[in-house]
């Protein structure tokens, strides 16, 4: 009897032993393995998040919420977008789950009886190395000596490194190198993190980060060198974003590293503030005069970047740019449904107009200045989704910018936590030990594939509205759901009284034909 029971221990002893190796080598695998963050970062247990996900769809026609109801991104909108940064296949079965007809401003795309087919040539899968240009050439109205059309329309919008790891600015710069797609640096300035191969375009912010002197004034030598520091193409003068437009920001001490600290020349430790409003101009002529001022002395096209609020500014500055001849060689559009890493839930949810209201009050702007073919119109806030994207085409815009998405496309999981510094999957924090479980040589090829796969959707949808391009969508194809369940062009929908508002000019489509050969 004793011994039978010495048997049974000893094979209990035997299992937990096996138990306890394969743990540990699960750990060490865990730890070891490169292309989930996670996991990396919670050995293990990360392995329940994806176990959750892999039963989440039986478990939500029961107990949890739709495929369409999670915000910012919804489960769909996320899936969507993982899909296709890890190559794998993005189409869904069984039709769609939306209730299309009951969505306020649900966007439906008007298909032309007679698609174009794909042009010759043209990869059947996202190829980050087929590109899709932008319409118009970036400071080519002003005759900037930089002046140069963006290879993609789609583009990563700005995110500064001290808001995002440096291996997550890495990740997001060699993806769009790989992609051929501009990288906004933010109003952080321009760190080694950002000189992976994309070509930059420097955000000026209210700070002066990266162009400041000593006491935190703007100067031009240290810009100047900031430019000469990495690939800068643009410079983009930030006077507000969707999320927190009329407020400044902070990056508490415990942040700045010496390295973030380098990038926006600041002390080593010190909380580093941004005012709420530049100094260098106060209004609409010495705005203009500091545009002229940035592009005279470094040659590159100067555009500034908005929510929007105060609709007058805008038509005061296409005025103005109109009589004066200088100004602003681009115009950034960002919605108040944009994102940021911190912001007051009243500021986030109630200051500035979402992008389908704001866009074409700008717009309108500058049609009837007569200059809207002078400008390059870019649109951002939550436009990497290939249907806001197509409309925000339809409105006018010439270029896309992306910020969460690429985000998502390099790990984020919408945890929403940027604002802790306890990112759990290294993109949102400056913590070592966060950060380290975001491997950049996986994560730069998901965001290239990201943006390829936006690419092509949007080519697929133009093709299926008949047009080559999808500069060429106008808004009277795309339709939005009215608030009485009836659907409206886009452009009424949005006060486009002008039918040549929200369509190509001439210019647009000539330089449009001349850029992309297989078109010619």
């Amino acid at each position: 009897m004793r011994s039978g029971c010495r048997g049974q221990s000893v094979v209990i002893w035997w299992v937990l032993g096996a138990l306890a190796c394969a743990l540990v080598a699960l750990v060490v695998y865990d730890l070891t393995q490169r292309r989930r963050a996670i996991l990396r970062n919670f050995p293990v247990l990360g392995h329940l998040r994806y176990l959750l996900e892999g039963v989440g769809p039986e478990l939500r026609q029961y107990i949890m919420t739709s495929n369409d109801e999670e915000k910012p991104f919804s489960r769909d909108e996320r899936r969507w977008i993982y899909a296709s940064a890890k190559g794998e296949t993005n189409t869904f079965g069984f039709g769609t789950d939306n209730s299309m007809e009951r969505i306020p401003g649900y966007i439906v795309i008007r298909q032309s009886a007679f698609p174009l087919d794909p042009l010759p040539g043209e990869p059947t899968e996202p190829d980050p190395g087929f590109n899709v240009p932008c319409a118009k050439v970036l400071g080519a109205a002003h005759r900037r000596t930089g002046a140069f059309r963006a290879e993609s329309m789609v583009n990563v919008s700005a995110m500064s490194f001290g808001s995002l790891s440096g291996r997550a600015i890495e990740a997001i710069d060699t993806g769009a190198a790989m992609a051929g797609c501009l990288h906004n640096t933010g109003e952080g300035g321009v760190s080694p993190h950002h000189l992976h191969g994309a070509d930059l375009v420097m955000q000026v912010g209210t700070g002066y980060f990266g162009c400041r002197d000593d006491a935190g004034r703007f100067s031009m030598d240290r810009l100047v060198e900031s430019v000469a520091s990495g690939p800068v193409k643009a410079l983009e003068i930030k006077l507000s974003q969707g999320a927190k437009p009329g407020l400044g920001g902070l990056l508490p001490g415990a942040k700045v590293t010496p390295t973030i600290a380098a990038a926006r020349r600041i002390p080593v430790g010190v909380d580093c503030k941004s005012p709420s409003a530049h100094s260098e101009f106060h209004d609409v002529g010495s705005l203009i005069d500091f545009v002229e001022r940035l592009a005279d002395r470094t040659g590159l096209p100067v555009g500034i970047k908005s929510a929007v609020g105060d609709v007058g500014f805008f038509g005061e500055l296409a005025n103005a740019m109109a009589s004066s001849g200088g100004g602003p060689d681009f115009v950034t559009v960002d919605g108040g449904e944009g994102g940021t890493g911190a912001a007051p839930l009243v500021f986030a949810d109630h200051v500035s107009m979402p992008f389908l209201q704001a866009f074409p009050a700008v717009y309108r702007q500058f049609c009837e200045a007569g200059i809207a073919d002078d400008v390059v119109f870019i649109g951002s806030a939550r436009l990497g989704l290939p249907h806001r994207a197509m409309a925000a085409m339809a409105l006018g815009c010439d270029m896309l910018n992306v910020a969460r998405e690429a985000m998502l496309a390099v790990g984020c999981i919408q945890a929403q936590r940027c604002h802790t510094g306890n990112c759990p999957t290294g993109v949102a924090t400056q913590r070592p030990s966060r950060e380290r479980g975001l491997v950049v040589s996986d994560k730069a090829p998901r965001v290239a594939r990201y943006l390829a796969a936006l690419r092509q959707e949007l080519l697929r949808l133009a093709r299926a509205c008949g047009q080559p391009h999808p500069a060429w969508v106008s808004a009277d194809q795309v339709a939005v759901l009215a608030a009485s369940e009836t659907l409206v062009d886009l452009g009424e929908f949005c006060g486009y009284e002008a039918p040549e508002w929200g369509l190509p000019g001439g210019q647009q489509r000539a330089e449009l034909q001349r850029c992309w050969a297989p078109m010619s």
